[in-house]
């Protein structure tokens, strides 16, 4: 009865108005009130996401809901939503799970100890990594020279001892792995430019062209994979990346 008369009441409001028994009752443009919509979770581990879509989801699937869409949206953000809803157009976000990742800023200069204590706590062991603090960690202040010969290579000179010094070829280009994605995957390995100046600045260039946003999405996407492998087969989760 009710829906009947709310239609009655659209079709009634071509002009914008609605008469009746001789009076004007509304003269704006009425559209339909879409449901309530709660907050969306927010998680920082792909694990939460995981326990949400096997603990959770399956109450909601047996009361008739469609499945969920797991959208990778990008290195550091996993989302969860409804198969949007015919009557209404959109698309709950339910779960929004966002990696925490130390900041690293490419690009710019750090004094050495900065330098050095970043690399040790925000990135994953490589040889190159090693390398790179080694070189840090016995750097001469104010003996960083740019060699003549490409302008890209340098040499810096290093404690070799108590007292001596020797000059030591900055290895360049870099292969490293920040903590750019979730904890749980591998985090992506890409080519980095090592740049030192006058006075024992580092910094590092990011120089792979953003190719490894693609591995971390990829890394992701098979993580999830085999812990919803049960849920994907049975067409409770549909997996996007």
């Amino acid at each position: 009865m009710l829906e009947k008369a709310l239609r009655y009441i659209v079709g009634l409001n071509k002009a914008n108005e609605i008469h009746f028994n001789g009076g004007t009752f509304v003269d704006k443009q009425m559209t339909q009130l879409k449901t309530p919509k709660f907050p969306t979770l927010e998680v920082n581990t792909l694990e939460s996401v995981v326990t949400y879509l096997r603990k959770i989801k399956d109450e909601r699937m047996d009361e008739g809901f469609g499945p969920t869409i797991v959208h990778i949206v990008d290195a550091t953000t996993v989302e969860l939503k409804n198969v949007a809803a015919p009557e209404e157009g959109r698309r709950d976000c339910m779960v929004r799970a966002k990696a925490e990742v130390p900041d690293f800023l490419y690009g710019q200069f750090y004094d050495a100890e900065s330098f050095n204590i970043g690399m040790q706590s925000k990135f994953t062991e490589t040889e190159d990594k090693g390398t790179i603090l080694q070189v840090v960690g016995n750097l001469k202040e104010d003996a960083v020279r740019t060699m003549t010969d490409d302008g890209v290579s340098q040499v810096t000179a290093v404690r070799t001892g108590v007292a001596t010094v020797a000059d030591v070829k900055v290895p360049n280009p870099v292969v490293l792995r920040p903590f750019r994605t979730f904890i749980e995957v591998e985090q992506p390995e890409s080519k980095f430019i090592f740049r030192m100046r006058e006075g024992g600045k580092c910094a590092l260039f990011e120089a792979d062209g953003g190719a490894w946003q693609l591995e971390a999405k990829e890394n992701i996407y098979n993580f999830l994979r085999e812990k919803l492998q049960e849920e994907i087969e049975s067409g409770k989760v549909v997996l996007i990346a």
